[in-house]
């Protein structure tokens, strides 16, 4: 038999990932980055590193690109905890809200997305751009989406 108390948890996991789910696509394509965030944020290539640039360019933009994001996510759930009887905690939040942002930023910076591609045999869908597809994109999405997912659990459980 299940219990109220897990219904309960249940019914919040369903409402934070839903939340994390709308907010992930308004932060990361409506409020969450600029043109110039969103340019920069991968900086530099391989090539510009092997022409002497610092690897350090570009976490300015991404890091401001994931602040922006995690306010958009964080007004959020704060708009539907302050609706909805949810069973979270603030240190929940901070845990889900914390790998959100480390995996965000991690993601972002494109290379970790390319070096997966081409190590589990995809190395053309990387390069993909064609008929509206981009390989590298898609991949982007999916990874956020597989850590928002643990989010969602880190912020249900604690």
């Amino acid at each position: 038999m299940t219990s109220i108390e897990q219904v309960a948890t249940l019914a919040t996991f369903g409402a934070v990932w839903a939340v994390l789910a709308v907010g992930h696509n308004l932060g990361d394509h409506v409020f969450g980055q600029t043109d110039h965030q969103a340019a920069g944020k991968a900086a530099p290539s391989a090539t510009e590193i092997a022409d002497g640039v610092s690897p350090r360019r570009g976490w300015g933009a991404c890091l401001g690109d994931v602040a922006q994001y995690h306010l958009v996510m964080a007004v959020m759930l704060g708009l539907v905890w302050a609706v909805l009887p949810l069973q979270m905690s603030f240190t929940g939040l901070a845990a889900g809200l914390a790998v959100s942002a480390v995996t965000h930023a991690f993601f972002d910076r494109r290379w970790p997305v390319r070096w997966l591609l081409q190590h589990t045999g995809s190395p053309d869908f990387a390069e993909l751009r064609a008929a509206g597809m981009n390989g590298m994109y898609l991949t982007d999405q999916a990874l956020h989406q597989t850590a928002l997912l643990v989010s969602a659990l880190l912020i249900t459980r604690f």
